[in-house]
């Protein structure tokens, strides 16, 4: 296994950080890998906004369903999906441009979350931890004040990054489920009942599958910050859409 592969398979979310600042020669590092990732087009359907006043960092740990670590990393990056500075730019030189529609904004979520991996593989072969909070896409009209977002940009994942303390080094990666349950050859194949309990058991462990999987469902899926990402994303589409052309 080579170095790449090695730090892929180790790679695991990191909550807790030691208090030592990332170099700026590192950040900056960082930050270009991450516009160094494929893109449609090349034409970077992303804006990364670099969370540097504490203040905002901890009203975001409150807003991003209550999660201190955020306000306690040592950098924090939001990739936005912008459909809005190539419009602006399109109207700017006069070219009668469409409004953006939905399959503009999938494209352009799709770059941001390419840029993030790569910012994420960066920091990791520098010894840098990161963890996804994927509940940026929680509190629409909170988050959109707060990060000044225009009508065409979404904000689709964010970062926190810090030096993993020595708990969170030694914290075994959870499991993923066997490639036989992910990989379906030439089409989607439909799993039975069967087949879903074999790959969720490892999951389950010790506990009854349906006992876990009823618990994980509320947990998770049912939960009041699942439901909340999905009326924001709703919300969000909505105004993307609202004005579009018919």
């Amino acid at each position: 296994m080579n170095e790449t592969l090695r730090q892929i398979e180790a790679r695991k979310s990191v909550r807790a950080f030691e208090d030592r600042e990332i170099p700026e020669a590192d950040k900056t590092a960082i930050l270009h890998a991450a516009t160094m990732g494929p893109t449609a087009g090349n034409q970077q359907l992303y804006t990364i906004l670099d969370i540097t006043d504490p203040a905002l960092r901890a009203r975001l740990a409150e807003t991003c369903d209550h999660q201190p670590f955020i306000a306690s990393a040592k950098m924090a990056l939001i990739f936005c999906a912008d459909c809005q500075k190539w419009y602006d730019a399109f109207l700017d030189a006069d070219c009668q441009p469409r409004k953006p529609r939905a399959g503009d904004l999938l494209l352009a979520v799709s770059d941001a979350v390419i840029a993030a991996q790569n910012a994420v593989a960066a920091a990791e072969s520098l010894g840098i931890g990161s963890c996804y909070i994927g509940d940026v896409m929680e509190n629409c009209e909170t988050h959109r004040a707060l990060l000044h977002l225009p009508e065409y940009v979404f904000p689709a994942a964010m970062l926190v990054f810090g030096y993993p303390t020595e708990q969170q080094k030694q914290r075994q990666k959870p499991e993923r489920v066997a490639l036989r349950h992910i990989v379906h050859e030439n089409g989607y194949r439909s799993m039975g009942a069967g087949e879903l309990r074999e790959m969720f058991a490892g999951k389950a462990a010790a506990r009854p599958y349906e006992e876990w999987m009823r618990a994980f469902c509320e947990r998770k899926y049912n939960a009041d910050f699942s439901r909340e990402m999905s009326r924001s994303v709703e919300t969000y589409l909505e105004s993307f859409l609202a004005n579009r052309e018919r």
